[in-house]
């Protein structure tokens, strides 16, 4: 139904037509013998609602709204990665599950050897990322320096206490260096892209990557809390201050583009995935 406004609006212009005088029933008697007046005032005011209706309909259309858009793009991203969960993972997942990463964390049976590729193919693609943002291809790149989220020192001192239980540290593997090398091209290539990958990355470690830290550290590290889950500062400030950002480059962005970036999510969760799996090998 139109607002009142419109209605108001639409009577305004049916009564108060410079075209089309108001008329009063006392007006319209004098010309009851004119018959070919009253035909034409006749069509002429049946016409009217017609073109007013259309009137009313193009300025009352809405404006298509995506799922989160009202809060940023950042939920944007979020609603759409959400999605990609299976319910074990995240209440709002749809995902069904087929792999076994997939499955909740507390149904994982992982081995050392196993979670240590995982860090290692991890800390390659940190790397990479803290790499492209301190040389900024694209400026907004810039945006992204020194966030406080930043893995690769932490990840080195990791390494460092692994080798002093015995254990021996593995070259990077094959899902890494892939992903390493994707990050790489999208970076200079597709800069929309590159960023859904860099907000799923960090995003997903500061969320399920703990969850799966505590999971590792009680079962197969004697409680040892990893440097890899630990952050400098208060996260959830250290997060609102990277999703600011996010939002603030999007802005600039049109809607095709956020569009392309939000749809390179799955790729994101798709090779983030194969790292993953290294934890149950």
């Amino acid at each position: 139904m139109a607002p009142p406004t419109a209605i108001h609006q639409m009577q305004s212009l049916f009564l108060h037509n410079n075209n089309h005088p108001q008329l009063s029933v006392s007006q319209t008697r004098p010309f009851r013998s004119n018959f070919f007046f009253q035909r034409k005032l006749s069509l002429e005011l049946h016409r009217m609602p017609r073109k007013e209706t259309v009137i009313v309909s193009a300025t009352t259309a809405e404006k298509k709204r995506y799922p989160g858009e009202a809060k940023g793009f950042v939920e944007e991203m979020r609603f759409v990665a959400m999605r990609l969960h299976t319910k074990d993972q995240a209440k709002e997942g749809e995902k069904a599950v087929e792999k076994p990463e997939e499955r909740a964390v507390t149904k994982w049976e992982p081995t050392v050897d196993g979670y240590l590729k995982f860090l290692v193919d991890s800390k390659l693609v940190y790397d990479t990322l803290e790499k492209i943002v301190q040389h900024a291809a694209y400026p907004y790149y810039a945006e992204f320096k020194n966030t406080g989220l930043e893995r690769s020192a932490s990840l080195d001192k990791d390494f460092e206490w692994f080798k002093e239980q015995g254990y021996t540290i593995p070259e990077p593997s094959s899902p890494g260096l892939t992903y390493a090398q994707y990050l790489t091209d999208l970076s200079q290539n597709d800069p929309r892209a590159f960023i859904c990958h860099f907000y799923n990355i960090y995003f997903a470690h500061s969320a399920g990557g703990r969850m799966i830290g505590k999971k590792i550290a009680s079962q197969l590290l004697n409680n040892q809390r990893l440097e890899f889950y630990k952050w400098d500062g208060d996260l959830s400030q250290l997060l609102q201050n990277v999703r600011d950002k996010l939002n603030k480059v999007a802005e600039e962005w049109t809607r095709e583009e956020k569009n392309h970036c939000v749809e390179e999510t799955e790729k994101s969760f798709k090779l983030s995935g194969e790292i993953l799996r290294l934890i149950l090998s």
